[in-house]
């Protein structure tokens, strides 16, 4: 007759022996991560409810169109202004700058991760990161008076005329041949200054390609240029959209920079690019204005500053919106699924 063990008796097992498991870390991760979000929710919540409380009297006792009017009349009463010349330069700069920006920075990118030797590859990294820790005062002086001066970028705007000189906005003021105090140069220090960030990220995104498409790729047959085509580029699209739009808000909202480079402009009302009748961007004005202004003049800036958080919600609206029509063509295991023709 067999013999049978009781419980007590059987020897335990490695499973037996494990102490339950923890889950207290969890919970407190959880907790603090969701108490974070929430708290930034409420602080973006209660920044828009104050700009539009402090607002909202001046802006209704506006006799301007706000949207469309270039007045900006604040020492009368009823006050009668509007922001199209700031909202236009502000526009208009960033986007500039944002079109230079982006094919600089995937080529950048693209060299990092899928060209360069790896010895080069950390040393370019380390440069182009470094730029992102220059501050934007620095930018903006050497821009103004270095840069701007430069036989380079004056030669540029100098063929810029010669060749669109016909378009208006690219035509030329007898009066003011240098490309300092101009949306153009703005553009090109504001071009400077997202590189980093969208380098950065276009980069990370590049560098998670997965390997087995690149090895697939290669043992086809492909050229380097076809690998890049087929397999990098379109693996990291959303993220370089999300690196432009990303770059796109950090122009919009720059300051001390262009305020500097069109601290030399004649502060006219004019939609060229390359010449000195330009007005400054939201940001600038406010932060030259401010300290100095008082009463219906400093509400007026709650204005502008109301303007430019709807500007930045947008483009971060964008982000979401540009995202969407790509993540259709990746798969759930990272396959790029091509749409047949």
């Amino acid at each position: 007759m067999a013999e049978t063990t009781s419980p007590a008796q059987r020897k335990p097992t490695a499973a037996s022996r494990m102490k339950p498991v923890s889950r207290v870390g969890d919970t407190i991760f959880a907790g603090a991560s969701s108490v974070i979000a929430v708290a930034l929710a409420i602080i973006v919540i209660l920044m828009f409810v104050f700009l539009i409380k402090t607002a909202a009297p001046t802006l209704s006792a506006n006799t301007d169109n706000f949207f469309t009017s270039r007045a900006w009349t604040t020492d009368q009463n009823p006050p009668a202004f509007g922001i199209q010349a700031l909202l236009w330069t502000t526009v208009i700069s960033s986007l500039l700058a944002l079109l230079i920006a982006v094919p600089l920075s995937v080529g950048i990118a693209l060299f990092i991760t899928q060209l360069a030797p790896k010895k080069l590859a950390s040393p370019v990294a380390f440069i182009v990161d470094l730029l992102a820790a220059v501050p934007s005062i620095v930018f903006g002086l050497w821009g103004g008076i270095v840069f701007g001066s430069s036989a380079v970028v004056n030669g540029l705007r100098e063929a810029l005329i010669k060749v669109l000189g016909w378009i208006p906005i690219f035509s030329e003021d007898p009066s003011w041949s240098s490309a300092t105090g101009t949306i153009y140069l703005a553009s090109l220090v504001l071009a400077i200054m997202i590189l980093p960030i969208v380098t950065a990220v276009s980069r990370d995104v590049m560098a998670q390609t997965p390997h087995d498409q690149i090895e697939a790729a290669l043992a086809l047959g492909s050229t380097r240029w076809e690998v890049i085509k087929l397999a990098v580029l379109p693996h990291s699209r959303s993220g370089i959209i999300s690196g432009a739009m990303l770059g796109l808000g950090r122009a919009l909202g720059e300051t001390m920079a262009v305020a500097i480079i069109l601290s030399a402009s004649g502060g006219g009302y004019s939609w060229e690019l390359l010449t000195s009748r330009t007005p400054g961007t939201i940001a600038g004005d406010i932060a030259l204005n401010f300290p100095e202004s008082f009463g219906v003049e400093r509400s007026t800036l709650f204005v502008s500053g109301l303007a430019l958080f709807v500007v930045t919600f947008l483009v971060t609206r964008l982000i979401r919106a540009g995202k969407g029509p790509f993540k259709d063509n990746v798969s759930q295991d990272g396959v790029h699924v091509h749409p047949a023709v």
